[in-house]
């Protein structure tokens, strides 16, 4: 589907979205696990639920998602997942209080991780977490469409520190 963002290609499993990804995506998917290329999101319910949300979410008038989930991942990166889709719309949280939310401080950098490996891009909202100092730091879809997606949403990140 176009997006502000550039084209965004939706995949789907027959139990739900298994992943969204931008078109610079620094993790793509396995081209085999693309399954079949359809001619229009109308062709397949789930895609085209999900195309319709997105499109309400980018014209500002969609805050939560309801269309059904089936990420791929291992057991760790799947209860990261479940804590990003917990950060609300319009507010952010940091890798440490994600790892603490996790149970353990010492898990920042493998929810940093996981984080990047989020395949459902947008939905599961792995653009609102931010560095401990509020800087952005890396997304899969790169630091412009993260940058993009926070001010969407009303969050504005602190001005980067220049030398002059």
């Amino acid at each position: 589907m176009d997006s502000p963002l550039g084209e965004l290609r939706i995949v789907a499993s027959t139990r739900g979205i298994t992943g969204i990804y931008m078109e610079n995506h620094s993790h793509p998917p396995d081209p085999e696990a693309l399954g079949q290329l359809l001619d229009s999101a109308a062709d397949d319910p789930l895609i085209s639920q999900c195309a319709g949300e997105l499109a309400e979410y980018f014209a500002g008038t969609r805050t939560t998602f309801g269309v059904p989930l089936d990420a791929r991942g291992t057991d760790f990166q799947k209860r990261v997942w479940e804590q990003l889709a917990r950060i609300e719309f319009g507010t952010s949280r940091t890798y440490g209080q994600l790892a603490l939310a996790l149970g353990d401080e010492k898990l920042t950098r493998a929810v940093g991780t996981a984080n990047g490996r989020n395949p459902i891009s947008i939905i599961v909202p792995c653009h609102r977490v931010i560095g401990a100092d509020g800087s952005l730091t890396g997304y899969a879809g790169g630091l412009d469409a993260k940058l993009f997606l926070l001010r969407l949403e009303g969050i504005e990140p602190p001005p980067e520190a220049t030398l002059f």
